[in-house]
């Protein structure tokens, strides 16, 4: 019984068939399975050309899979951790820029079952949210209870 070592293309798409992935993303992982220089580089001109690697793609599934748990600020850093920078990327982060109270609110309510009262959960809560992405300016205006439904202000004071 053989084993034929997989090509790099086949291991291209073996990353490329579980997610997407951005080409900086391959070349990093595919770097120490190269054996002659440029093979890798063809390789993914190949599948680049063919569509298998588009880095719009790789922002639109980042975005659906993580945009309702992050802000935009760990958005981008997971973006650029990718490989993926330019106008698309601030583009589609522009398009958050809506929905980054609700978001931040239902991070929020999911943790937290009351408004911060002294300043150790205010801080507590303040870290929770910033570290997941969202601005200074939403956490301030989550904590101070904008955005937060009447019924679970009510809920909360008894």
């Amino acid at each position: 019984m053989s084993f034929e070592k997989i090509s790099l293309k086949g291991r291209a798409l073996r990353y490329l068939s579980m997610r997407e992935h951005s080409r900086a993303e391959l070349e990093r992982k595919l770097a120490p399975h190269e054996e002659v220089p440029g093979e890798l580089a063809q390789a993914l001109d190949e599948l680049q050309a063919r569509g298998f690697i588009d880095e719009q793609r790789v922002i639109e599934s980042l975005l659906y899979r993580r945009a309702s748990r992050l802000g935009a600020g760990r958005l981008r850093q997971e973006l650029q951790a990718k490989g993926v920078q330019g106008e698309a990327v601030q583009q589609a982060l522009a398009g958050l820029k809506d929905s980054e109270l609700s978001r931040a609110q239902a991070v929020w309510a999911k943790r937290f079952d009351q408004l911060p009262t002294d300043a150790p959960t205010r801080a507590k809560q303040s870290r929770f949210l910033l570290t997941r992405g969202f601005s200074s300016e939403v956490v301030r205006r989550v904590l101070a209870g904008q955005g937060v439904p009447e019924e679970d202000l009510d809920s909360s004071a008894d």
